[in-house]
């Protein structure tokens, strides 16, 4: 964890005086916040909190809130299947101190589960290698036997829990500012955004409803876009014994990720202040789409290696959960709310193991379902009543669809007019009899461009190849659209 990373992302400093801080700490040394601080380009208070708001290490075993017998477990299972040999090897796997892990080697000694082979190489400093003696293989193959996972040490579900209710996503005001920034090159209508602000600041359920190719998931990706706080996710955590996965590379941003392959930065800002075995992230966008089962609403078991993985509205969790395509599911709308009826109004979710034993969680997060279908023939109106914000998402007006027509057109290359955008307005409403909707400039200055390059033309708007692109909207459209209009060029 990456303490410049986390002011640059929460917007107290910069790129640049990161860099500035760290010049002066390779020269002169001391602490990177202290050194900010001094700069006067980040107040102590906020320093402080940054550091407060952060997971700490675990100073002792019985900090970390799992059983010596479990770590044991644990390192055995590394050092014999995960090839580390040396204290501070086996710590980089199980993200603990190694302070903490130098103590459950010791243990394990006492224990003769390992032996001393020598040092790790020829330097003082070098530390000692470990191998597994008969009785530590022994012990390893039953961990392995009880669950193959192998990586970062678990956090207690009290931790986890009391981490949801720090950091939830109501805790994080998004204002008008943030919301215009999100939609900065999108034509959003202000009282769109006047209803929308509300809703996404009540942390609760939302509905985007109206008909397709308006920008509904648009709309919810950008409002991803507005949150700023930090997040931290664990790898793992344990319930009764068992592993659940929680930290998802294929849905979780890093704070500072785009640094990774930089070692000195990396080595310049990593501190022990922090607990590894959280990752600090930006508040997740998770999309369900018609895939959607109530299985995978389940916590999923893994029969061979027998630990768990979170479903994705667990990995959702202090960020937003979006539904797409709500009522196309292989789940029935019905099934589905009734699965969250206690979620959505009690704001707490249950999970259950496969030992029977069930658990609950904080259920924190913002739920978008959007849809082109009828709300009222999707869900009755209890249902509805537990979804408390429903925002329509209209067609285009004439004039809107312009400004979209002309900001995708200059963003391509392209000049366009009033006349341009009248005359493709016409085209759909008169050749292809076609509601207008947002994501048609796009679609038609798409196919303009591409028929311009194969006729080896300089890209411009023409009437045959408006015509064209207007009748590859639907397939009841394109055997008319070419012979429509002859091949004469739109004035400019």
């Amino acid at each position: 964890m990456r303490l410049g990373d986390i002011l640059v992302a929460k917007g107290l400093v910069t790129e640049d005086d990161i860099a500035a801080a760290m010049e002066q700490q390779r020269t002169q040394g001391g602490r990177l916040g202290d050194i900010l601080v001094s700069a006067a380009k980040i107040q102590a208070a906020d320093l402080d909190a940054i550091m407060q708001e952060s997971p700490s290490p675990p100073t002792t075993i019985e900090e970390t809130g799992i059983s010596l017998q479990d770590l044991l477990s644990l390192a055995m299972k590394t050092i014999y299947a995960g090839g580390a040999e040396t204290t501070s090897s086996v710590a980089d796997v199980l993200k603990l101190p190694n302070r903490i892990v130098q103590l459950v080697l010791d243990q394990a000694k006492d224990r003769r589960l390992l032996e001393v082979l020598g040092a790790a190489g020829l330097r003082i400093t070098s530390e000692l290698r470990f191998a597994l003696t008969e009785k530590g293989k022994a012990w390893a193959a039953d961990a392995l036997s009880q669950n193959q996972y192998i990586g970062p040490a678990p956090v207690p579900l009290s931790d986890y829990r009391e981490r949801i209710e720090r950091q939830r996503i109501t805790n994080e005001r998004v204002d008008r500012q943030a919301i215009g920034e999100a939609f900065e090159n999108l034509i959003v209508p202000d009282a769109f955004i006047h209803q929308l602000g509300p809703a996404i600041n009540s942390g609760q359920s939302l509905l985007l409803y109206g008909p397709p190719g308006n920008g509904k998931t648009t709309v919810a990706e950008r409002i991803g876009r507005m949150f700023r706080n930090v997040l931290y996710v664990p790898y793992c955590f344990e319930v009764e014994g068992q592993i659940i996965k929680v930290f998802d590379p294929g849905v979780h941003e890093p704070i500072g990720q785009n640094t990774s392959d930089n070692p000195g930065r990396l080595a310049a800002l990593r501190r022990e202040d922090f607990d590894r075995r959280w990752v600090a992230c930006k508040r997740p966008f998770i999309v369900a789409g018609g895939e959607l089962t109530l299985e995978m609403l389940d916590l999923s078991f893994n029969t061979l290696a027998k630990f768990y993985e979170a479903p994705l509205h667990v990995k959702a969790l202090g960020g937003i959960f979006m539904i797409d395509d709500f009522g196309r599911q292989l789940v029935s709308p019905e099934a589905l709310l009734n699965r969250w009826i206690v979620p959505l109004e009690r704001r707490v979710d249950y999970l259950k193991l496969h030992t029977g034993k069930s658990f609950s969680l904080p259920f924190d997060e913002l739920v978008i379902f959007s849809t082109n279908l009828t709300p009222k023939d999707l869900m009755d109106p209890a249902f509805l009543r537990r979804i408390p914000y429903k925002l329509e998402i209209p067609t285009p007006t004439r004039d809107e669809f312009k400004q979209i027509f002309h900001a995708v057109s200059a963003a391509r290359g392209l000049e366009s007019t009033d006349q341009v955008a009248s005359a493709v307005i016409a085209a759909l409403q008169e050749l292809g009899g076609t509601q207008l909707a947002s994501f048609q400039p796009k679609f038609i200055i798409d196919q303009v461009l591409a028929a311009c390059k194969f006729e080896d033309i300089a890209p411009r708007f023409r009437a045959d190849l408006i015509a064209m692109a207007i009748g590859n909207l639907s397939v009841e459209q394109a055997a008319q659209a070419t012979a429509a209009q002859g091949a004469r060029p739109v004035s400019n």
